[in-house]
């Protein structure tokens, strides 16, 4: 069973993220990684005879099997790099998880997705602002990312499950050790919709070391990373730093200037993130990245969107003039606008003048 090899990968000895990379690339399937000669597994990279001795250790049926069975006892379920419903951006990532272990389910549209992260000892403004951000941005149609943990995390899932839109939670230890404990029943809903999901094998405690490496997983996952609050040592500028080597966007709320909570996301601005004031600020920068939703010719289910379409049909019109009509602010329309340009049922022109797509 293919599945066995591609398991019992992830437990050789001296094998990290990278060098499992290259020894795919190198041989094209684990099966193959495990019936190499040892010549040809010292020409990858990284290779040493220590690594490929722990290698030819290794029976893959009898590893695999165990491993897979103890997947299947957290009531989870498992995806490799090869296999069609794998996250395509992460996949696209220099060093993705060979298999990444997951409850609740992944979906094609996840690739619509935004990280939310900061500071496990956020201020009461940072929570806020960060669960309003992801409800807005759920509400418009992207996944939110975050690492489930206290602070800016845990909020950013709670804001996402508000507005009823998806959020994946992303693990520095196994399926079945949910960290923090306290948010174990938040990691169930999330699971409701979304999933939570981790590169670690069931029973991997949640070690310090464990969530830098777990923090490619966030960026990646992700078509940007927004910092809400973080101090100068935060984790969260390491999901940046990532993210910026990932080639993905990066976003920064400012703070107060001389605040603990702003220093990070301050620098991060002085050093080009783009600063965030609301969801249209990372809706306008990440939208010419997002595929459409594929639709059915029919009219949408939101009476709001039916009437802004009518009002459209008489020709393009101004956020300003279609706020008017709507009586919303010009913040909630432009959030609605950019919503159904995501959806494929608006088109902006320059000027903030939108029209009905062709």
């Amino acid at each position: 069973m293919e599945l066995y090899f591609w398991l019992s990968l992830l437990v050789v000895r001296g094998i990290g993220p990278l060098l499992r990379k290259r020894l795919i690339d190198a041989f094209h399937s684990p099966q193959k990684v495990f019936e190499a000669k040892e010549d040809e597994l010292l020409s990858v990279g990284g290779m040493t005879p220590k690594t490929v001795k722990a290698l030819k250790e290794i029976d893959p049926f009898k590893t695999g099997k165990e491993i897979y069975q103890k997947v299947k006892a957290t009531g989870g379920d498992l995806l490799t790099l090869f296999d069609p419903l794998y996250p395509q951006n992460l996949r696209e990532i220099p060093d993705p998880p060979l298999v990444v272990f997951y409850r609740g389910t992944i979906q094609e549209e996840d690739s619509r997705a935004i990280a939310i992260v900061g500071s496990r000892k956020a201020t009461p403004y940072g929570r806020e602002f960060a669960k309003k951000l992801a409800f807005q941005l759920a509400q418009s149609g992207l996944t939110i990312i975050s690492g489930l943990a206290r602070g800016i995390d845990t909020e950013a899932h709670r804001g996402a499950l508000e507005a009823e839109g998806r959020t994946i939670g992303v693990l520095g230890s196994g399926l079945d050790r949910i960290y923090p404990p306290e948010n174990s029943e938040l990691a169930e809903r999330i699971t409701k919709r979304g999933a939570i999901l981790s590169e670690f094998l069931p029973g991997t405690p949640p070690e310090k070391w464990n969530f830098p490496q777990r923090n490619r997983i966030i960026s990646g996952l992700a078509l940007g990373v927004v910092v809400v609050e973080a101090s100068e040592k935060s984790g969260a500028l390491i999901t940046a730093s990532l993210a910026l080597e990932q080639g993905r966007s990066v976003f920064a709320v400012p703070g107060m200037p001389g605040s603990w909570a702003a220093r990070g996301t301050n620098k991060l601005i002085k050093e080009g993130a783009k600063l965030v004031e609301g969801p249209e600020d990372i809706l306008e920068e990440i939208l010419p990245q997002v595929p459409l939703l594929k639709r059915e010719k029919e009219k949408p289910k939101d009476p709001l969107e039916n009437l802004l379409l009518e009002f459209l049909r008489e020709g393009p019109k101004h956020v300003d003039e279609i706020s008017r009509f709507l009586k919303k602010s010009p913040q909630e329309t432009l959030g609605l606008l950019l919503k159904m340009e995501l959806e494929g049922l608006v088109k902006e022109l320059p000027g903030k003048v939108f029209l009905i797509a062709g």
